[in-house]
């Protein structure tokens, strides 16, 4: 129950993966058959991810994750407008994939808004408005959160960067085959994806650019990717990467369906079996899959290992920051102390995931928390 950490490579994606390893092994920049083989190949899974989310197949970029195409929209816009402006405006949400990124560039001059967010873990799109200035060259907003699995008002953001011409990017590295994905609606200049989050390959994942739009590369060294990601392509990945998200939007709307079931009945187990629970994030609105839940008087870190010995996988936030002895920062930023944050979980639901599964979960994580609680100086039961 982590698979916002990670996904299984779906059979069919590793199925269309493996001739790429063997028989069809060019270089996909070679002029001769071998080359021009897996060429048509890339460029046909560029094609197909492309018309997924509403793009055309020059505006994507392909990477080696979602990091990548994080810190490429990021830095390589900032680069690229500095004679503009060096305004940046972001949430106290991100991934650390973009908020280490915002902070790489305040160590160059550039100045960066962290913009709060409400209860839930909401932007408001007026904070985003009045936090424009004259110098403000980039809005980077997540389009779902990754820990507490908010998803954003990205159209509303959208509207106001285009209506004040500024460049606008959203981290949809949770949401992509996950939740319909159209960037013309969403009005953004550019979207990162991640192939691992949705049943493809790790290693791979894509950044949407819009057409005009011309971030300066952050590898240098060839002419990939028309010029703008030098590196020889990771072609297995990408026709994996193509084909996860295809399977993803064959049957998205019922896979939501099964997902939001069980995350609705996981979510009424755990209130009616335990007490002094929280549940993180808006109620409805926030990815099918997601249930964050702080336990009071109990640190996080020893029900997970607890869990784990039951034979079951959760989190205590992102798997990029796990070990640190930090409280979340997603957490933090919608208002709970530490002590709450420091006794809160992430489960997330996948393909794999049954009503058996959240049953027996429901089943012995009551007696975790009991357990756990008994041992606390600071739980006191009630009389």
């Amino acid at each position: 129950m982590d698979n916002a950490a990670t996904t299984w490579t779906h059979p069919e994606v590793l199925k269309v993966m493996l001739p790429y390893f063997t028989e069809n092994f060019g270089n996909p920049s070679s002029i001769h058959l071998f080359g021009r083989r897996v060429r048509g190949v890339v460029e046909n899974s560029r094609e197909e991810i492309s018309k997924l989310i509403g793009a055309t197949p020059r505006e994507i970029i392909f990477t080696s994750g979602g990091s990548e195409a994080d810190n490429l929209a990021i830095v390589g816009t900032a680069y690229a407008n500095e004679s503009k402006g060096k305004h940046i405006i972001t949430s106290s949400i991100e991934h650390h994939a973009v908020l280490d990124t915002c902070k790489f560039l305040e160590n160059r001059g550039f100045k960066v808004t962290y913009l709060s967010v409400d209860k839930y873990g909401f932007v408001d799109p007026d904070d985003v408005r009045n936090a424009i200035r004259d110098d403000t060259i980039l809005i980077t907003i997540m389009h779902s959160n990754n820990e507490i699995g908010t998803i954003q008002p990205i159209q509303e953001i959208g509207e106001i960067a285009k209506e004040r011409k500024i460049y606008f990017h959203t981290d949809a590295v949770q949401s992509v085959g996950t939740l319909p994905i159209d960037v013309n609606e969403l009005k953004v200049d550019f979207l990162s994806m991640s192939a691992h989050k949705f049943y493809g390959p790790k290693g791979v994942g894509a950044l949407y650019v819009r057409n005009g739009v011309r971030p300066v590369p952050l590898i240098h060294g060839g002419a990939q990717e028309r010029k703008r990601r030098a590196g020889t392509e990771n072609v297995a990945g990408i026709v994996g990467m193509a084909k996860a998200l295809a399977i993803a939007h064959e049957d998205m709307q019922e896979h939501t369906t099964h997902l939001v079931a069980l995350r609705e009945h996981l979510i009424k187990g755990i209130f009616e079996k335990i007490d002094k629970v929280r549940l993180n994030g808006h109620p409805t609105k926030r990815l099918p899959g997601n249930v964050n839940i702080s336990f009071e008087f109990v640190e996080g870190e020893s029900i997970l290992i607890s869990l784990d010995a039951m034979g079951i996988a959760a989190s205590s936030g992102s798997a990029c920051t796990s070990g640190s002895l930090e409280p979340s920062h997603v957490l933090k930023a919608i208002g709970l102390p530490p002590e709450t944050a420091h006794g809160s979980i992430r489960f997330t639901l996948g393909r794999g995931n049954t009503e058996e599964d959240v049953d027996y979960l429901i089943e012995v994580l009551p007696m975790i928390i009991e357990r756990l609680r008994a041992m606390s100086p600071l739980f006191v039961k009630d009389a």
